[in-house]
């Protein structure tokens, strides 16, 4: 099979992911025993790297006329906010339960060993708006899942998710099958 020639602008997005990849912190033993944890504290300190990253995220949704980002507590909320700002998009956060002081929709999805719940505000999003789901990583995919799943309650339409890490070895995009998932560097 012939190898696909790739456009000048995806060489330049997998050289920048490539760079990313190279300046995140690998925690080893964090937060338990066995985990290699992917610090982006290390990005966001260098502020040509942090715009560099939030341009590269925007720059693969310009035209598709986004109009919110919704985004995932806590981490989920620092490059969710920028590229919202970048696009020309509103923010919208979801945050665990009792976290948002109006009214709001709640959602609950399930944990390895039990439940976990997301709420939005339920003036978050009109009818119809497009909504692109932004989180820090992507693991097994039940918090993007949840996030979705809000979206639509509220009569939203998710046009894709984007994620700086996404632990491939999860299967995390299983659970977002009909979604345009893109993630800037995937963790074997």
């Amino acid at each position: 099979m012939p190898t696909k020639k790739l456009s000048a602008a995806e060489k330049n997005f997998r050289a920048f992911a490539k760079r990313f990849e190279k300046n995140l912190r690998n925690v080893p033993d964090f937060p338990k025993p066995g985990i290699l944890f992917k610090d982006i504290t290390t990005v966001l300190k260098n502020k040509k790297l942090f715009g560099e990253t939030v341009q590269q995220l925007a720059k693969r949704y310009e035209g598709k006329k986004i109009d919110k980002i919704v985004s995932v507590e806590s981490r989920g909320f620092i490059f969710g906010a920028a590229l919202a700002y970048e696009l020309g998009a509103g923010f919208v956060p979801v945050r665990k339960p009792n976290k948002l002081p109006a009214e709001k929709l709640r959602e609950e999805y399930a944990l390895e060993y039990g439940t976990d719940a997301l709420e939005i505000h339920v003036d978050a999003i009109k009818k119809g708006e497009k909504i692109l789901i932004h989180d820090d990583v992507l693991a097994t995919g039940g918090t993007a899942a949840a996030t979705a799943r809000l979206v639509e309650r509220l009569g939203g339409k998710v046009v894709g998710a984007c994620f700086l890490i996404e632990l491939a070895f999860l299967n995390g995009r299983e659970k977002l099958p009909n979604l345009d998932v893109l993630s800037l560097i995937k963790v074997s």
